[in-house]
């Protein structure tokens, strides 16, 4: 069974609490039970994580490439600055979707650039905790070839 991580930037830990007419109600704990379950059903098996440390973040993108697991990515804030980030997402060579709650174009203009879609496989924002859903199918889709 193929294997993909999901992995959370900054503040996405606050689910449920942190503006909910934004990012929903399903806490963080709900949304990892929730990709967890959607993996099995696409024949895949994930962990879910999340943290507010850009190197932490670094260091598992290098556990999934080392390993050479899927990614999907919600780099939270990091999405519109970190070139750190973006330099360890070019390393995948495993299907990486970048994925958002919100939709990014539609908010403050300062959210409308992300440094990770250009090496991303393919990015889904807007559609809640769908997003993540969508996000899976995607990887189960790329890595069917």
């Amino acid at each position: 069974m193929a294997h993909v991580y999901v992995l959370n930037g900054p503040n996405l830990n606050r689910l449920g609490t942190r503006e909910p007419d934004i990012y929903g109600s399903t806490t963080f704990d709900e949304l990892a039970a929730d990709c967890v379950a959607t993996a099995v059903g696409l024949g895949l098996t994930a962990t879910v994580l999340q943290t507010n440390d850009e190197s932490e973040l670094i260091g598992w993108l290098h556990r999934a490439q080392d390993e050479g697991a899927a990614v999907v990515l919600n780099p939270a804030a990091f999405t519109h600055y970190s070139y750190a980030l973006r330099d360890a997402c070019a390393m995948i060579t495993s299907p990486l979707v970048e994925v958002h709650l919100s939709n990014p174009a539609a908010r403050e203009e300062f959210r409308h650039t992300s440094v990770i879609s250009a090496v991303a496989s393919g990015t889904i924002a807007g559609f809640g905790v769908d997003s993540y859903r969508l996000g899976l199918r995607a990887v189960a889709a790329l890595l069917a070839g």
